[in-house]
């Protein structure tokens, strides 16, 4: 073969090489990668890093962008299960964090763009559930609590009889008065030097049990628990927390007031609250604080009906739709001042006995009139014909406050996937439909009677609200609308 025909054999093979054999390859993404993790919510001391489900943990790295996807093991049965759960890794500016699943297990994690190159393995991270938290004892007998009697508060002891031990005692003893309850802070400071142990000593010889109450504002909790702690020192049978519309929104406050006061008191000793009677017109008030996990046992809600503008009945069957769902004995709280008349103190103390209260207390020694006294102790008529409203709250998507706040923690309790941030958004009214399905009820996504008491059978999950915003808050409340007195 000579030269020329060489040349024109290899200019034919090259004519015939495809067209795609010189094209640029398309590179390869790269995947993205994590150089640094950390716990930013329910965290908890230990190594590896340690978090609790639907804690949170922040990511550094590159490569991360919008819609990429955590994936975790989840628990299973089987051992070494190769089984995942995901969560989605959420933007804030330059911040990428990732809500750990309620089923994810303990080991590493990666994320990924969905169809992309997975991350490097991250880890590991140890996922533990919080160590449950003491629950105070509740009352299982008449009798345990010292509201189990009539009850009757006292803001001046120099104001009630005739500001003795003697005089007070007398008075209690003809009004069938088995426990009083007096002022002993505001905020901060001790009130008026009046609640002392010689005080407490001298009504308890008169055969009065006695408690003291410490009016909070949540400015500064610290200082407020240890005025609750004094009360304790003095020997008294208890304490009350007079919280109203200055702890409204201060979830923060709440939680500092109540971990201090346990930890001055101890988990055992009794403590009750005297909130809002009219939950949903105060929904942004810290009820699932005050009341929740390690909280106070008793619930005395002010039920003022003269001052609020209704009847009795009226506010038995309101407070005890909304107050029922906390879990906590209810004592109602009626009013003597502002005069209201005989029948109105009389039907108060039949019905809280129909709503199986144990025992009511009254606003307030000073205000009582001479004739209403006899209204406090005379024997109750009989009852008949009445029945006790069974409302629950309905709450569904839209709702916000702290009831949604408490159906949260409930489902959280129970494996839902939600945020507890006190708005019944998406991710609840889901949880809800799921509870109710789980459990054969109408799948409604609103909470009726059933699905709440299927809710408040888990313990609820405590929340720090130290440690995070907080939730939604709910409209207020009418002015005239709301139970209004000094003390």
């Amino acid at each position: 073969m000579n030269r020329r025909t060489l040349l024109i054999t290899a200019l034919a093979l090259l004519l015939c090489v495809p067209a795609t054999a010189g094209a640029a390859r398309p590179r390869a993404k790269k995947p993205p990668r994590i150089t640094q993790i950390g716990c930013v919510l329910r965290c908890a001391e230990g190594s590896p890093i340690t978090v609790q489900p639907g804690g949170k943990l922040q990511l550094w790295g590159r490569g991360f962008k919008r819609g990429m996807v955590a994936t975790f093991p989840r628990k299973s049965k089987v051992h070494r299960s190769r089984r995942r759960v995901t969560a989605l890794v959420r933007q804030r500016g330059a911040v990428f964090s990732v809500t750990v699943p309620l089923l994810a297990r303990s080991g590493r994690f990666t994320v990924a763009l969905p169809g992309g190159p997975r991350s490097n393995a991250a880890g590991p991270v140890k996922i533990r559930k919080p160590a449950p938290v003491a629950e105070p004892p509740r009352p299982t007998a008449a009798g345990n609590s010292p509201f189990e009697t009539t009850v009757m508060w006292i803001w001046y002891v120099s104001k009630s009889a005739d500001g003795t031990a003697a005089g007070i005692g007398a008075q209690a003893r003809a009004a069938g008065v088995g426990t009083v309850i007096i002022k002993a802070s505001d905020g901060g400071s001790d009130f008026v030097g009046q609640f002392t142990p010689a005080l407490v000593a001298a009504l308890h010889a008169q055969g009065l049990k006695v408690c003291g109450y410490s009016y909070v504002y949540g400015n500064s909790p610290t200082a407020e628990a240890a005025q609750g702690a004094r009360v304790a020192q003095t020997g008294a049978d208890c304490l009350v927390i007079d919280a109203e519309g200055e702890y409204e929104g201060k979830y923060a406050s709440a939680t500092t007031y109540i971990r201090a006061l346990r930890q001055a008191v101890g988990d055992s000793f009794p403590v009750g609250i005297a909130p809002f009677p009219y939950l949903d017109f105060h929904a942004s008030f810290p009820y699932s604080v005050f009341l929740g996990p390690g909280g106070a046992q008793y619930d005395l809600p002010q039920m003022y009906w003269k001052d609020i503008g209704t009847s009795v009945d009226t506010v038995f069957d309101h407070t005890y739709t909304w107050h029922r769902i906390y879990d906590r004995p209810i004592y109602p709280l009626g009013q003597t001042y502002q005069n209201p008349p005989s029948s109105d103190l009389v039907r108060f103390r039949q019905l809280a006995q129909a709503y199986g209260a144990g025992g009511v207390s009254w606003w307030s020694w000073q205000e009582t009139a001479t004739s209403e006294w006899p209204a406090l102790a005379q024997a109750l008529p009989p009852l008949t014909g009445f029945q006790p409203t069974q409302n629950w709250p309905g709450l569904k998507r839209g709702s916000k406050g702290d009831p949604v706040v408490w159906l949260q923690m409930h489902l959280l309790a129970a494996g839902q996937q939600v945020t507890v941030n006190g708005n019944f958004d998406t991710a609840t009214d889901t949880a809800v439909r799921n509870l109710q399905a789980g459990t054969g009820l109408p799948v409604t996504g609103v909470t009726d009677a059933g699905t709440w008491q299927k809710a408040l059978a888990y313990t609820p999950t405590a929340v720090d609200w130290t440690a995070q915003a907080k939730p939604a808050r709910a409209a207020r409340a009418p002015r005239d609308e709301i139970p209004n007195r000094t003390g």
